[in-house]
């Protein structure tokens, strides 16, 4: 008898992927898996209510720690994606993963999903899934299924979903960040209603301060209090959400090369990501700065891309965690304005002398300001020779005859 696992959310998409594995890619029975990365609790309702109806099997698979530990790691590489920090990609290895684990322990000869061929999570899905030796199956996108088709396939079937329609836009939610795309969204030039953001209110003129604490580069602890990952961005979502901060509206260069109009909500991840940088501004030599941008950079779009398992990325990992070491210390966060600034930052591995650094200091560990005219005379020399050089090669103008004057 073959076993299929289905990567299932009791929407249109995995409802309807049911009926056609079994029709269609002749499987005998469907187990459906849902992965808690922090959704809101009614999309697990549905995911139970619709596995009901179906008769389905249906597992589900707490990985919120998990996820959390992993959104704080990505925080020590600075992660974001074209300017917004890295949620729902960071989310489906995770997902991936927990699906994978499970379809083995149940003896599954095939894995599935319900993406289409538009977007990255297909990849992200199975980047993991592929390096085992169950089948991956993509109903929708290996039968080109378009929304109106699995509706009216939904409704033939008479399958438990609302008429297949999920709502006017497309909403992806986890501990991390929440996405909303689709419908009017998809027109660049569409003003977003206040309505379509659940986690941040509407900047104010309010502002607050907290405190973040941060050991080895990961936050520790809030205004003193110390917190777990998963309490700490709970937290942080609540408490920055409120004064607005967290809000992204872009256009988004997807890994297929399709470009679309994405908002996002991620109230903790702004805050954690902004008092992180601030630390290690303080922290960090301007030459480990200069190539930890790299190094961020080759993490994030790794992530991006969902290949959070890949050697570089294990690579990359080790010198992240030896930068770490010194990020420890605290950062002043100001709420304000939609903004999550720092005002302030402490730690006892500063590369900073206050002293050094005043006007109101003369001499900096011996060395006289007047030590400086000899770099002085020297900065800027060879690029005042090539300027120089360039003028005395400069073309003769030509007379009206053609010679040279």
């Amino acid at each position: 008898m073959k076993k299929v696992a289905l990567a299932f959310s009791g929407g249109l998409d995995t409802t309807i992927c049911v009926p056609i594995l079994k029709e269609e890619y002749g499987y005998d029975e469907v187990i459906g898996v849902t992965v808690d990365v922090g959704q809101p609790e009614e999309e697990f309702d549905e995911a139970y209510e619709t596995a009901e109806a179906l008769g389905l099997e249906h597992y589900v698979i707490d990985a919120k720690e998990e996820f959390a530990q992993l959104c704080l790691d990505s925080v020590t590489a600075n992660a974001d994606y074209q300017g917004y920090p890295l949620g729902t990609a960071l989310a489906r290895p995770v997902i991936a993963n927990a699906i994978l684990d499970l379809a083995l322990d149940e003896d599954c000869d095939g894995i599935a999903h319900g993406c289409t061929g538009k977007g990255n999570d297909q990849l992200r899905f199975e980047a993991v899934w592929r390096a085992s030796d169950l089948e991956v199956i993509a109903p929708v996108r290996e039968m080109g299924m378009t929304r109106e088709w699995e509706i009216e396939y939904a409704a033939e079937k008479d399958l438990p979903v609302q008429g297949g329609n999920e709502g006017v836009w497309s909403i992806d939610t986890n501990l991390w960040s929440r996405s909303i795309e689709g419908g009017n969204l998809e027109d660049p030039s569409y003003v977003p209603p206040e309505d379509i953001y659940e986690w941040t209110d509407q900047p104010s003129g309010e502002t607050e301060l907290v405190e973040i604490t941060f050991e080895d580069g990961y936050p520790v602890a809030i205004d003193g209090e110390e917190m777990e990952a998963l309490e700490l961005i709970s937290y942080l979502n609540e408490k920055a959400g409120a004064y607005g901060v967290g809000r992204t509206d872009m256009m988004e260069d997807r890994m297929l090369g399709l470009k679309v109009r994405e908002n996002y909500e991620h109230p903790a991840a702004t805050t954690l990501l902004n008092a992180h940088e601030a630390l290690e501004g303080l922290v960090l030599t301007k030459e480990e700065r200069d190539f930890k941008a790299t190094v961020d950079n080759e993490w994030s779009q790794k992530a991006y891309e969902g290949l959070i398992d890949a050697p570089l990325v294990g690579a990359l990992n080790a010198f992240l965690e030896k930068t770490q070491e010194r990020v420890t210390g605290t950062v002043t966060i100001k709420f304000e304005g939609g903004q999550a600034r720092a005002v302030g930052r402490e730690s006892e591995y500063a590369a900073y002398s206050e002293s050094a650094a005043s006007f109101n200091t003369e001499t900096v560990d011996g060395i006289e300001q007047a030590d400086a005219t000899g770099v002085a005379k020297y900065h800027g020399f060879q690029a005042r020779l090539a300027n120089q050089s360039t003028k005395t090669k400069e073309k003769p103008e030509l007379a009206a005859d053609g010679g040279s004057e």
